[in-house]
């Protein structure tokens, strides 16, 4: 698959003031391998006081937390989206994002970039942030 450049990004001071502003994150993709990037991103966000809600097809808690299948199938509100998936599975997450309507925030870890989806939760209202490392760039802002 080739990679896309990301036409559309936040700004490092945006990406500071997400951070700065959301409280309950949905890991989408989050593994229940600790040795995989999204249980060590999870884990560090989780450590550094925002609340993480885990989505993934199997397990029923992973980092103590309870296991949601999807999206739409988590009962409270949620501030952002941080995507483990591959790029082409960002379209239906950038619709399930607005069909929540209370997503603020689509944020596409590093190596992953879809701009068509990207433009979407955009489109909708959503702060958009595409091939950034949500961990290293909260230890940039808190050293």
């Amino acid at each position: 698959m080739e990679c896309e450049f990301p036409t559309v990004n936040a700004t490092d001071n945006e990406i500071k003031m997400i951070l700065e502003k959301v409280k309950t994150i949905a890991v989408l993709g989050l593994s229940p391998d600790s040795s995989k990037d999204s249980y060590r991103v999870a884990e560090y966000l989780k450590n550094a006081g925002y609340t993480i809600i885990p989505v993934y097809p199997k397990e029923e808690t992973i980092l103590g937390e309870k296991v949601y299948r999807s999206l739409a199938e988590i009962p409270y509100a949620v501030d952002m989206v941080n995507i483990f998936r591959k790029p082409d599975a960002l379209d239906s997450i950038a619709d399930a994002c607005i069909a929540r309507g209370d997503v603020k925030v689509f944020w596409a870890q590093k190596g992953i970039v879809n701009n068509e989806a990207a433009e979407k939760a955009r489109s909708a209202g959503m702060d958009v942030v595409q091939n950034h490392c949500s961990m290293v760039e909260h230890r940039l802002i808190h050293g």
